[in-house]
């Protein structure tokens, strides 16, 4: 038997994250072992002891001591869902001052792969340093999902695309 392959759940404040237990529950299905990352502005808004009953993996949102263990395996794939226009922005200029942040940035610079899905009001999409945010992000091999897949319109079914980019991804 093979062990589960790791999948690194960053999960920034933007509403999708109210349902974020739906997607690990099909991460989990789909033979994920799922540690969750969680910006400190998203924290208070999930239960974090029910996600981490559900993982096995404490539920992060703090950088650990000098010397504590690291809670997590290492990842073999990081998937940022929701993903703001803030994290968007620090991320590509390499702002390291959260540990959703420093998962992002560590990630990148080891070469894994990694899956965002921005989840951003039109207004600040609009902003000019966004577009040229995304790129920096996509020509560092970031596989950014196009316009607002998580609209909360579209129900619990709002995480088949990211199911299936997942899939996608990790097939390659």
């Amino acid at each position: 038997m093979t062990e589960r392959p790791v999948l690194y759940l960053v999960v920034c404040a933007a509403g999708p994250a109210e349902h974020i237990d739906e997607l690990v529950d099909l991460l989990l299905a789909d033979g994920w072992q799922v540690c969750m990352i969680v910006s400190p502005t998203a924290a208070p808004w999930l239960d974090r002891a029910a996600l981490q009953d559900k993982t096995g993996y404490l539920v992060r949102v703090e950088w650990r001591m000098p010397g504590d263990p690291e809670p997590h395996p290492p990842a073999d794939v990081v998937l940022a869902a929701p993903v703001t226009f803030n994290t968007v922005t620090k991320w590509a200029l390499g702002i390291n001052d959260t540990l959703a942040l420093g998962v992002l940035n560590e990630s990148l610079g080891a070469g894994l792969p990694i899956l965002a899905f921005p989840h951003v009001k039109a207004e600040l999409a609009a902003h000019p340093a966004y577009t040229d945010h995304l790129a920096v992000l996509r020509a560092a091999g970031v596989v950014l999902a196009a316009g607002n897949p998580l609209n909360p319109t579209n129900g619990p079914g709002r995480w088949n695309v990211v199911i299936e980019a997942l899939r996608s991804a990790h097939r390659s």
